[in-house]
């Protein structure tokens, strides 16, 4: 066979030593504090992503104690990776989760409640950093407003479920515009991507390449739909061929990657890739390869294992990068506080898209509140875009954007359930 000369074997051996061992810590740290943390926050009837963004920033912050050892696990490649993998299998989870007949069926008032949710945060968030920290790139300063503007379908479905209210007209309205939100999120961050790499890149930018971009961002998301569901039916006919169990979560992964891939070859972000791989796959696609399985487990249910192991690598890396030492000057806090306060009251544009006079406007602004996950992806991907030799999002904006998150993840729980609990039931 081909083996590698002694030295190139001992250098391999070397990386391998070196590289290998602080990662396997880190992993284990990263593990145990996630579970820790997310089954405290189960316990006070917290969504456990805020125990674990808590347990990232617990252990990013111990400097301020006087310990610095682990500093160095905020920017450790491996974890990056893994970190990145996580969060592409968040969004194909989103995806799977969602259901694309029925986000086409929910009408003009998820329509226009989603797209009223996304330019009040974008436009008050700009202003907000602008007033707070005139001295960053306007780009800055679009972006904390685009960070804004992304619902957390997950937290708000899942009020709704333990409610008994996902088929009310509130309900339904408000899953609608939260699916659509996201999709629109997802279609400025590429939007925002693509000046950001243009203006660093030294090249021209008007509102002609912003059109482009944003109708390359659309032509995927269309093409994936159509193509990518004849694609998956083929992948899974051709799969259901081959001898044996098991080729349901390969074959599913491989689709997730190469829409990821081919969402980056257009210059998108490779999570609209992700979105789009599980909006398309169909179970019908794969109902051979399922019967194979003893126990009869769809996508969702395989990805499940993995979705445990790689999440949560994600959101304790995204609290780990929280620098608490930039809150010691009150200018911070204070935007860090009207940045919460914009959140939470710009999403309540959302009422004002409410066409059906017999649905509770209230009950959907309050829906829509929650940032959850899509708000940290925008923050991460901001935090490595540089412009001018700086990120385009500062550790002080990356700080506030993940407290933002914390916040409106924390109150929307509440404040939803006592609006609905006050409601006739519309079924």
């Amino acid at each position: 066979g081909l083996l590698l000369p002694e030295p190139a074997l001992a250098s391999a051996s070397a990386v391998a030593g070196l590289d290998m061992m602080p990662v396997l810590l880190a992993i284990v740290l990263i593990l145990v504090g996630a579970q820790l943390g997310g089954a405290l926050f189960t316990r006070i009837g917290q969504p456990p992503v805020l125990g674990e963004l808590l347990a990232g920033v617990l252990i990013g912050n111990l400097g301020l104690l006087g310990w610095h050892g682990l500093e160095g696990l905020r920017q450790m490649p491996a974890l990056e990776m893994l970190a990145q993998i996580g969060v592409l299998f968040l969004l194909f989870e989103v995806g799977l989760g969602t259901n694309l007949a029925q986000m086409m069926a929910v009408g003009a008032s998820s329509m226009l409640a989603a797209t009223l949710g996304v330019i009040a945060p974008i436009g008050l968030g700009f202003l907000v950093a602008l007033v707070f920290l005139p001295g960053h790139h306007p780009l800055s300063h679009w972006y904390i407003g685009a960070a804004l503007c992304a619902t957390s379908v997950g937290i708000t479905a899942r009020v709704l479920s333990d409610l008994g209210r996902t088929a009310t007209r509130e309900g339904r309205v408000i899953l609608g515009a939260a699916v659509i939100d996201d999709v629109l999120g997802l279609m400025v961050l590429a939007v925002l991507k693509g000046v950001v790499e243009s203006v660093a890149g030294g090249r021209d930018f008007d509102a002609g390449s912003v059109l482009a971009i944003l109708a390359k961002a659309a032509v995927f998301l269309a093409v994936a739909v159509v193509l990518g569901r004849q694609l998956s039916k083929r992948v899974f006919q051709l799969g259901a061929r081959l001898p044996g169990a098991g080729a349901l979560l390969p074959l599913a992964l491989a689709f997730c990657f190469l829409m990821s891939w081919l969402a980056g070859l257009v210059g998108l972000a490779p999570i609209v890739g992700a979105f789009s791989a599980g909006l398309v796959l169909d179970e019908v696609h794969y109902r051979d390869l399922r019967a194979r399985d003893a126990a009869g487990r769809d996508v969702q249910t395989l990805l499940e294992p993995l979705t445990g192991f790689l999440v949560p690598i994600f959101f304790v890396l995204m609290g780990m990068r929280v620098d608490l030492s930039v809150f010691g000057a009150g200018s911070a806090l204070g935007f860090t506080a009207v940045l919460v306060a914009v959140a939470l009251l710009s999403k309540q544009a959302c009422s004002l898209g409410v066409l059906d006079r017999g649905t509770d406007r209230l009950a959907v602004g309050l829906g829509m509140i929650p940032r959850g996950e899509v708000g940290l992806i925008f923050a991460s991907i901001g935090a490595g875009l540089v412009i001018g030799g700086e990120p385009v999002v500062s550790p002080l904006m990356y700080s506030s954007v993940v407290a933002m998150v914390a916040v409106t993840t924390l109150l929307t729980p509440p404040l939803l359930a006592w609006r609905l609990r006050r409601l006739p039931r519309n079924d």
